[in-house]
């Protein structure tokens, strides 16, 4: 199909770094005639891309690539998510599965360079604890560099899938969330125990960090009561 084609251009200039967060995109004639499709087959396959949330059209300047995290990886899981359902405590019941393990492993694995992406997205939530949706991308991009840390790709595959599911649920809810410096300081104390290759303090810190988490997101959701204790913290 020619909307695919296009689909498939775009992505492979992500995954190459020719796009990255906040490039724009070639005009729609350019782009037509590198791929070799009709203008109007390039302006459906990027309104496809914009409802995944991959680009965003801004009126007067042109189609950009998102700042959140990439979710073309995630189109085959988002489509058994709408096709099942799956549940915000099935979501983390899977990220338990997957993202402890991955802690542990990364204590366990973890080579200096890869510690440093941890450390700036963690002082980028640390700088960002008025602004909830930028302090969310940090939060996933946290938790994607402690899977690529896991050293397994499989694992950190699978987290990438999942992690961009998530930002599409928590976008909606994150505003609601407060006092984000208890987030904040919950993967700073990760960080360091991977930092200290600690497995089992790792495990433990990501454990309780999900478990606190997922009630919060329910805290957020519209008509759920008001909780100190647990609203503040997102994913």
């Amino acid at each position: 199909m020619a909307v695919e084609q296009v689909v498939r251009h775009i992505a492979l200039l992500m995954q190459t770094g020719g796009l990255k967060p906040g490039d724009q995109l070639p005009p729609e004639r350019q782009l037509a005639e590198k791929i070799g499709v009709s203008r109007p087959t390039v302006r459906a396959g990027l309104q496809a891309l914009v409802t995944m949330g991959v680009v965003e059209a801004r009126h007067g300047a042109g189609t950009f690539v998102t700042d959140g995290p990439p979710r073309l990886l995630a189109e085959p899981l988002s489509l058994l998510a709408a096709l099942h359902g799956f549940t915000r405590d099935e979501m983390f019941e899977a990220r338990r599965v997957l993202e402890t393990g991955a802690a542990g492993l990364a204590a366990d694995r973890a080579a200096a360079h890869q510690l440093a992406p941890m450390v700036e997205e963690v002082a980028g939530m640390f700088a960002t604890l008025d602004q909830p949706q930028a302090f969310l991308v940090h939060d996933l991009r946290f938790h994607r560099a402690v899977a690529a840390a896991s050293g397994n790709p499989v694992i950190a595959t699978l987290v990438e899938m999942v992690s961009s599911l998530v930002y599409e649920q928590r976008r909606r809810t994150v505003e609601r969330a407060k006092d984000l410096k208890e987030s904040a300081e919950m993967h700073r104390r990760i960080y360091l125990a991977i930092r200290d290759k600690d497995e089992g303090r790792a495990r433990r810190e990501m454990s309780q960090h999900l478990d606190l988490a997922r009630q919060a997101q329910a805290s957020e959701e519209p008509g759920a009561p008001p909780s100190r204790a647990v609203g503040s913290r997102p994913a």
